[in-house]
């Protein structure tokens, strides 16, 4: 990739990124409002016995369902469970220690942005000669 293709590459990628932060913006007060309206609509359902109702829509049909959501498995969780079943505390220490270090690990890289203060700066990136380039 020449020098000039990367800085292109960067300028659009900045521009998706800001794209995509509008849309976020925009889209959180939809979802808050679509989510407090469910919460609404499945205590009218569950207080008028509808569970098992369809709701004909334009474009096809609607139905309250009750979901589980389970909390994450977490390494306190886990202990606190093995804590339960298993009572020689070295144990349980040595299977938390075994799955802490077996776990398999994904590596990658991504681009984190961070924002300015508020003040105009020159955006600038350190290329494969140390040198600075302003964008």
């Amino acid at each position: 990739m020449s020098s000039e293709q990367f800085t292109q590459n960067i300028k659009t990628w900045v521009s998706l990124d800001t794209q995509l932060k509008t849309v976020q913006e925009r889209i959180k007060p939809i979802r808050e409002k679509k989510n407090d309206l469910t919460k609404e609509i499945a205590q009218y359902v569950q207080n008028n016995q509808l569970q098992k109702k369809r709701i004909e829509i334009s474009d096809g049909s609607l139905g309250v369902y009750e979901k589980k959501e389970y909390s994450a498995l977490t390494y306190g969780y886990i202990e606190k469970c093995l804590g339960e079943i298993i009572p020689d505390k070295k144990h349980v220490e040595y299977i938390l220690t075994y799955l802490r270090e077996h776990r398999e690990v994904k590596k990658g890289f991504d681009i984190r942005r961070s924002y300015n203060d508020g003040r105009p700066r020159s955006k600038s990136i350190v290329n494969d000669t140390d040198e600075s380039e302003n964008l």
